[in-house]
């Protein structure tokens, strides 16, 4: 399995991939305002990349529970400079994260190339059009609701069931409005209008998505479900965000949207080669540790 992200080809089936997460708001839940100026938000990506991502995910609108939007004049002023300086400085895949079709054509031309929308292409009528204009890879991602009123009361018949049918219909609006298939990634949107209980149901059940044939990202790192199960804030989540992370892995996650870029490159390794010995076996001919 790839993912076509414009002239970039990403084989993400025995080896997930790492997604650095880079929000450069003044309100995200667990790293809001520490990467406001470009400068930090530049090193940072630089030691996301040295430590192992494949992928630098950039967001400039935080998508916590209850956040406000923001027009797309300031979240351009977030995000342009900084990914600008990314593509110059090194060959990693940048992603921007965001739901305005304005904002992610000025990151492409600035040299990004995917486009992670949590409203898979449905708060922006336009995003279609800029994704297939530049082949960008897109990450279509279930939300219930928006991100307001999002946890104010999820509710399913059956979530997992419910949340396949919603990126099935997705995958194949896309297609039929001339995306290729092979740029098309799915999430089913941890913490994204889910209680706890949907989270991890959607964890354990996660072949069901595997099963629709696009590569699959899940981003569950310092959520609030793991502070539930746990009784950690958010800043002591790194444990809790490693056994998700190796739980996805073992059910098929293809791409792990990660705030601790370092020690997820270690759990996915481990967790990659139980679910397959043969990458075990492949390390083993090009190392001697």
């Amino acid at each position: 399995m790839y993912w076509q992200c414009r002239n970039r080809k990403l084989e993400c089936d025995s080896q997930p991939l790492i997604m650095g997460i880079l929000n450069v708001t003044p309100d995200s839940f667990s790293d809001g305002g520490r990467f406001e100026s470009t400068a930090a938000a530049i090193a940072t990506a630089r030691q996301m990349v040295g430590e192992g991502a494949d992928i630098i995910d950039v967001g400039g609108e935080s998508t916590r529970p209850g956040a406000a939007a923001v027009d797309a004049a300031e979240e351009l002023r977030r995000v342009a400079d900084v990914i600008e300086a990314l593509a110059g400085d090194t060959d990693v895949v940048i992603s921007v994260d965001t739901m305005k079709a304005a904002v992610a054509r000025e990151a492409i031309q600035r040299g990004a190339h995917i486009i992670n929308d949590v409203s898979a292409m449905t708060h922006d009528t336009e995003m279609v059009d800029v994704a297939g204009e530049f082949g960008a890879g897109v990450v279509l991602m279930h939300m219930q609701e928006s991100p307001r009123t999002m946890q104010q009361s999820p509710h399913y018949g059956d979530v997992v069931a419910d949340v396949r049918e919603y990126l099935a219909k997705r995958i194949a609006d896309a297609t039929r409005a001339g995306l290729a298939r092979e740029t098309l990634a799915i999430d089913p949107g941890i913490g994204f209008g889910k209680t706890a209980e949907h989270n991890l149901q959607l964890i354990a059940q996660l072949e069901q998505f595997t099963a629709l044939g696009q590569p699959l990202l899940v981003g569950l790192s310092r959520k609030r479900f793991l502070g539930t199960l746990t009784g950690t804030p958010v800043e002591e989540r790194l444990a809790g965000s490693l056994a998700g992370l190796a739980g996805s892995v073992l059910h098929g996650a293809n791409i792990m949207r990660v705030h601790d870029v370092k020690e997820s490159l270690q759990a996915v390794r481990i967790a990659a080669a139980i679910r397959n010995p043969n990458i075990l076996r492949a390390r083993m001919e090009t190392t001697t540790c």
